[in-house]
């Protein structure tokens, strides 16, 4: 699935958004909206990632879906 497949079905993929990053809250994923960048820049605040470490991690998670 690429990343505009993704985005045009954000609310059907929040669940597995959460089983793979469960300290993203269900208002946090709203404000994503499958907006790229917002997750990015929610990881990297959740986490305590680099913006590197949170694309890559992103760019895994689309690829096993």
């Amino acid at each position: 699935m690429n990343w505009d497949q993704i985005e045009g079905k954000w609310k059907q993929v929040g669940g597995a958004v959460k089983k793979k990053w469960g300290k993203l809250t269900d208002d946090e994923l709203d404000q994503i909206d499958g907006n790229r960048e917002i997750l990015v820049g929610k990881l990297q605040e959740k986490y305590g990632v680099a913006k590197e470490e949170a694309e890559k991690q992103i760019a895994d998670w689309e690829r096993s879906l």
